[in-house]
């Protein structure tokens, strides 16, 4: 009797060596808006705390190349999860992108339209007739567009910048730049010996709106609900984990991510962590006035009912 114990015993650890953990990790690729930075930091947390692990999940970090990939890359499938932007969305929505948002992470926005001081630039109407660069074709451009309408500029040239931000500034091919992030960029340049000025868009007419949102397909949602019900409770858990010990949240980024600077992310790291979102409810009003701004002020040209486009389930 012993001996058939024994045997069976080792029949089950033959064919099941490690009982439940057998199963395969559930792979998934998220893909940043931008190159790796403190506005990710969770996301970093997560993985380095075992916290996707613990749940099933094996998540492939990736950067894009351009900086409109992300949700491109994720309305097509490419891509399981971007990190996106709640007007990239609602602009790639009203254009027919098969798209919906699950999960948030910046809570309020942080883009600005950033200059040098010094250039003459104090109101926004100085910047009529410059030349303004933008950072996300597709996002940037068109809130320059709406910026420049609320704000009584008439004329002026717009060029893609990209992630070349400080080199365009700088070098004066650009006046000013619609994109850079009031807790990042302004850092850089500051470590750089550069004075700037920025105009928040929330402060000049654009209404509120979640900086950085998680965004997938409906077909990829249809397929992995379950997984992205569990991204949103890890998200909230790191947020928390960073926001209850910001050094060690910090230490672990730079463990995950080496090539990155440690004075400019630690500085920009403290200016970032008031916009961490407190939760991970997408509030459909707040969205909805958004959708109603943009298709008042040309952003967009077809109305969105942003229910169409939230996954609210358990919000």
């Amino acid at each position: 009797m012993i001996k058939k114990i024994i045997i069976i015993l080792l029949i089950t650890f033959i064919f099941f060596p490690l009982g439940a953990s057998v199963m395969a990790a559930q792979k998934l690729t998220l893909m940043l808006d931008w190159f790796p930075n403190v506005d990710h930091i969770p996301v970093y947390v997560a993985k380095h705390q075992g916290y996707f692990s613990e749940a099933g999940l094996e998540i492939h970090i990736i950067s894009p190349s351009e900086t409109s990939d992300a949700l491109k890359l994720a309305a097509s499938g490419n891509v399981d999860i971007a990190i996106s932007y709640e007007p990239q969305l609602i602009i790639a929505a009203a254009r027919g992108l098969d798209i919906v948002a699950f999960g948030r992470l910046i809570e309020h926005p942080l883009t600005t339209l950033l200059f040098l001081k010094g250039r003459g630039i104090e109101t926004p109407k100085d910047l009529e007739g410059k030349k303004i660069g933008y950072t996300v074709p597709g996002l940037m451009d068109v809130l320059l567009d709406a910026f420049a309408k609320l704000n009584g500029i008439e004329r002026y040239a717009s060029v893609n910048v990209g992630f070349s931000i400080v080199q365009s500034l700088t070098a004066e091919k650009v006046d000013a730049v619609m994109g850079p992030f009031k807790t990042y960029e302004t850092v850089t340049m500051a470590h750089r010996g550069y004075e700037v000025g920025y105009f928040e868009l929330e402060k000049w007419g654009i209404p509120d709106y979640d900086e950085l949102i998680f965004a997938t397909s409906t077909k990829t949602m249809q397929n992995h609900q379950a997984a992205f019900l569990k991204i949103r409770q890890i998200v909230d858990r790191a947020i928390k984990y960073a926001r209850a010990q910001p050094q060690k949240a910090l230490e672990q980024y730079f463990l995950e991510v080496p090539e990155a600077d440690r004075k400019t992310e630690t500085d920009a790291f403290e200016l970032t962590m008031p916009y961490y979102a407190h939760s991970q409810k997408l509030d459909v009003s707040a969205w909805q006035r958004f959708a109603d701004f943009a298709l008042t002020y040309g952003l967009i040209e077809k109305a969105v009912d942003v229910k169409s486009v939230l996954w609210i389930e358990d919000n």
